[in-house]
């Protein structure tokens, strides 16, 4: 048993915390900010560009929409974050938009947001991780080779973090955030300084021609491509809702502190995209992806569809006499995109607890690590992201069709709960201000409800043979999923419900010593077996070999061993099938009675021994344990090579089980691992 594996777990994730240091880990706002808010405010890097792309489809006649789709979007983003607002004050618990639907709306609705928040949690990552490469590599033109490698290193070192703590990786993430925030309001005032000075400003990109699919486009086709280029940039809506799932993260007051991120996140992101859309489309940037056949051509007819993202164009222009400028906005841009997949680090395990403790996934997802962070959530997110970056080769353009599907989904359903949670309410409030209060907040969740739902409407029509399909197959089965795993769970509890017969005794119990040869651990196994006093005591062996079997029988004989032995059968030279044929026979013979199997078994210091021992008792007992009324009791023995273990601390093994700390989770021990069998 080395330390090895223990020494390197400690190296990444630090020092174990105790359960009752979990209110150190709680944020302040400032930090709240960017581990909650980090995609949101990151979208700004890629949502103005997936506008154009969906503009560019009908080729530069309809860049002009590019503002008023634009401000579609921030009106959007403002009414969410106005909604959000209410959500976290009446939810303090983190189930976020699952606890809004499940408690107002019924079990299906929540399971419902739930598959979508799952989903979309994931995608977060695999979009913010793969354009976060993308955009590096407008700098760093070696990594465009391999963005699908680098996308996955970048989220396993995310998930390393994650693992170290919630606290750790808020304080770790926090000044990148900052930083970008700071480039980018910058480049901003730097921008709109110079033209207000006159200086005339043009991507590199101005004087490049986009060519698209369809042409002349009119009617409702103009409007369908108007309408998904507005559900692309609504891509900048992802992540309001991962505030409403961190609750429990803020210090106290937690709704209150809760609800005044989000209004500072609503601000500086619909500062920021709109104003690095405003910045486009005055230096007339473009940018085409050959992917939607979309391209970018000079005037020689020549197709140059190799253009850096939209936010390093911007860079470039703004920054055109101050080039560390634009390596400053472009590192910060790259950097705040990979570290956006934070956001989903902090909701996918929060909101995989809750669902586990609801009995909605297995339990282990309510599992808290070493370092109080739900660790095992954070592994599966981290792995299910790595998959998604290999399957699509990091192509942020294929990925982006799969998102928001989900995250509109849980928006227009929590604004339905919310807006029925202020109804219960207002049926028993008798107070006028507080009726004043509940009605604003009743007239903001129905309006956002509404413009959320519309949205959703119009992203699943621009969307849904594009990619969206899949978000929806995989939404499809998460709920299946969910449902079966509930209904198991509630089978078992109502099967092992206590009754009255429970605590009845059973009529005898029949021991049974299971011996192989005659020593020591055998002899410690009849003097436990006798000592427990049971109705009948015998033991029994399989006569593999006849000859070894005699000289047993004569062995026992000659020691005068006060307990019956007697001896199987076993034509075919089976170990398993004649004991358990013999248990079932003692069964038969006495229904209501009890059948306790001892157990003689090594206990052994080091790994390889486990190969050497110990196998035919693994098997047997496994079976035995299926058998009704067939109780296991192992008797250990330990050799030499186990004392070097004794005396130091065990490490939580892999089966054992940390639940969250509170006083109103249930209580479990730890769970231990066998470590012997059959001699």
């Amino acid at each position: 048993m080395s330390k090895a594996p223990d020494l390197v777990k400690r190296l990444l994730l630090g020092r174990a915390l105790r359960s009752a240091q979990q209110h150190e880990q709680t944020l302040p706002k400032t930090i709240a900010l960017p581990v909650f808010a980090s995609d949101a405010l990151s979208s700004v890097a890629y949502a103005p560009q997936e506008i154009l792309i969906a503009l560019g489809l009908a080729g530069l006649a309809t860049y002009h929409f590019t503002p008023w789709v634009a401000g579609a979007v921030v009106v959007i983003l403002l009414t969410v974050v106005a909604s959000y607002r209410q959500n976290v004050r009446a939810y303090t618990s983190g189930g976020g938009d699952f606890e809004v639907a499940t408690t107002n709306l019924g079990s299906n609705s929540g399971i419902v947001v739930a598959s979508a928040l799952l989903v979309d949690y994931v995608l977060t990552v695999a979009v913010s991780v793969s354009s976060g490469i993308e955009n590096l590599g407008a700098l760093l033109h070696f990594l465009q080779p391999h963005q699908v490698l680098a996308a996955i290193v970048v989220v396993a070192i995310l998930t390393i973090m994650n693992l170290r703590g919630i606290r750790e990786s808020g304080v770790a993430f926090a000044i990148p955030t900052y930083l970008f925030m700071f480039g980018v309001f910058v480049m901003l005032l730097w921008g709109f300084t110079r033209l207000a000075f006159g200086a005339h400003l043009e991507a590199e990109t101005a004087h490049l021609t986009v060519k698209g699919p369809e042409v002349g486009v009119g009617g409702f086709a103009l409007v369908f491509l108007l309408l998904r280029a507005f559900s692309s940039g609504c891509a900048a809506l992802t992540g309001v809702e991962a505030i409403s799932n961190g609750v429990p993260a803020f210090r106290p007051p937690k709704g209150k502190n809760a609800a005044t991120t989000l209004l500072l996140l609503g601000s500086v992101a619909a500062s920021m995209f709109g104003g690095i859309v405003a910045l486009a489309y005055i230096t007339k940037a473009k940018f085409a992806d050959p992917g939607v056949d979309t391209h970018l051509v000079n005037a020689a007819g020549k197709d140059v569809s190799d253009q850096d993202p939209v936010i390093a164009q911007v860079a470039h222009t703004v920054f055109s006499n101050f080039t560390p400028g634009f390596a400053y906005v472009t590192v910060m841009t790259a950097l705040i995109l990979v570290l956006a997949a934070n956001t989903a680090f902090n909701g996918f395990p929060v909101l995989g607890s809750v669902l586990a403790q609801n009995r909605y996934l297995p339990r282990q997802l309510h599992t808290r690590g070493d370092r109080l962070a739900f660790s095992n959530g954070i592994i599966i997110l981290g792995a299910m992201a790595g998959l998604l970056i290999y399957a699509y080769d990091a192509s942020v353009t294929s990925l982006i069709q799969l998102y928001i599907v989900g995250v509109f989904v849980s928006f227009t359903i929590s604004q339905t709960g919310m807006v029925r949670h202020w109804n219960r309410l207002l049926r028993t409030e008798t107070d006028p201000a507080a009726r004043r209060r509940m009605k604003t907040s009743r007239a903001i969740n129905t309006f956002g409800g509404c413009v959320t739902g519309v949205v959703l409407v119009v992203v699943l029509v621009t969307k849904f043979l594009l990619g969206a399909w899949i978000a929806c197959v995989a939404m499809g089965v998460l709920f299946v999923m969910m449902r079966g795993i509930r209904r198991h769970y509630d089978r078992v509890a109502a099967e092992l419900e206590a009754t009255g017969e429970d605590v009845a005794l059973p009529s005898r119990n029949h021991a049974i010593v299971l011996v192989s040869k005659i020593h020591r651990p055998t002899l410690r196994a009849l003097a436990y077996a006798r000592a427990t006093r049971p109705t009948t005591l015998e033991a029994i062996t399989v006569a593999v070999d006849p000859e070894e079997s005699q000289k047993l029988q004569e062995e026992w004989l000659a020691r005068e061993l006060p307990v019956p032995l007697k001896i199987l059968d076993s034509p075919y030279r089976e170990i398993t099938r004649p004991i358990l044929e013999y248990v079932k026979s003692v069964r038969r013979r006495s229904p209501r009675d009890v059948v306790t199997v001892f157990l003689p078994e090594y206990v052994v210091g080091r790994w390889w021994e486990h190969l050497l021992h110990n196998q035919s008792a693994l098997r047997l007992k496994t079976r035995l344990l299926f058998q009704p009324g067939v109780m296991v009791t192992s008797v250990p023995w330990q050799l030499v090579s186990s004392d070097r273990l004794k005396g130091r601390q065990e490490p939580p093994a892999p089966g054992s089980v940390r639940r969250s700390y509170g006083p109103e989770q249930e209580v479990e021990s730890e769970g231990t691992r066998a470590a012997g069998g059959i001699v």
